[in-house]
């Protein structure tokens, strides 16, 4: 060591002079560790069913269209935190007690981990408690509370469930349930929660249903908003569109048992340069698709820490 590195050392030692950033603090590292984007996949078959007990190796990631080498890979359940969103806008009175015993089926699959919050958007935006828990017990009485009116906010209902989410580590997510199209938001909209969604890491999955309901002075069919299966596209949930109020309790369950079949899977990127970039994730076996988000956004306080 030269007299000057001990000199060097010695001022460091004393606050007198900072030590050089390193190329990684440059580049906005946060909380130690090697930065990853880290993505929950849903993977099924021809049939659509969840195939479990894959390994690394399947598993290829691009990131605008540059294949990537994975430096995290997690088959086990990953806790997660979500807010069910329900509509009981007014074309649901006839079918409300049907979509809460659907919900409250989602609910009591959570495991001992796992966190929520219930809410229910009309004309007005209504969440239940303050906190997300994990009382099931607490979460189906919350269902059976919920408020219901006229009119359908869906966009403003999402964009307070990101919100709620605020802040929230590791998985996030927003179960949304509506049988028509947005006919009241005013403080959002559908582009406005997927740029929102994208920055916050949340994973949307929604449930559509096409239903009968007589408005006062004839019988309308009603179909769920079109922008649906857009946002869930984009965030890696899952869209399920039904025409029978009999599928809704199968499939509250079915997003329950996604949520625990996922893969997390992650790359690290090469630069953070306050992007947007296109993902891609494919699996090398034919015959098997992965469900991921689309995109994410290439900034330093937005990028994972890997083993966190």
């Amino acid at each position: 060591m030269t007299r000057l590195t001990i000199v060097f050392a010695c001022l460091v030692a004393a606050g007198v002079m900072a030590a050089p950033a390193s190329r990684q603090d440059q580049q906005g590292v946060f909380r130690g560790g090697v930065q990853t984007v880290a993505i929950y996949a849903t993977v099924t078959d021809r049939t659509g069913r969840l195939v479990p007990n894959l390994d690394r190796e399947h598993f290829e990631i691009y990131d605008d269209g540059k294949l990537q080498p994975l430096t995290l890979f997690k088959s086990d359940i990953q806790p997660v935190t979500v807010v069910v969103m329900l509509d009981t806008s007014g074309s649901m009175t006839l079918t409300l007690d049907l979509l809460r015993a659907a919900a409250e089926q989602f609910v009591l699959r959570l495991l001992p981990a796992d966190k929520a919050r219930v809410g229910a958007f009309n004309d007005k935006i209504q969440f239940m408690g303050r906190s997300f828990m994990n009382d099931r017990d607490q979460l189906v009485t919350d269902i059976k509370n919920l408020d219901y009116g006229n009119g359908t906010r869906l966009w403003d209902a999402l964009a307070a469930s990101l919100e709620e989410l605020k802040g929230i580590e590791g998985r996030k997510v927003i179960l949304v349930f509506t049988d028509g199209d947005d006919t009241e938001s005013h403080l959002s909209s559908l582009g406005k929660v997927i740029d929102r969604a994208r920055i916050d890491e949340v994973m949307i999955y929604a449930i559509g249903l096409e239903s009968n309901y007589f408005n006062g002075q004839s019988m309308v069919r009603s179909k769920p908003d079109g922008g649906l299966r857009k946002i869930a596209d984009e965030t890696g949930g899952g869209y399920f569109e039904l025409k029978k109020t009999s599928e809704l309790a199968s499939t509250f369950t079915k997003v329950a048992q996604e949520l625990h079949s996922q893969y997390v899977i992650g790359f690290t990127p090469l630069q953070l340069d306050n992007r947007v970039h296109k993902l891609a994730v494919k699996l090398k076996q034919p015959g098997m698709t992965a469900r991921a988000r689309r995109s994410y956004l290439a900034a330093a306080d937005k990028i994972s820490v890997s083993g966190k």
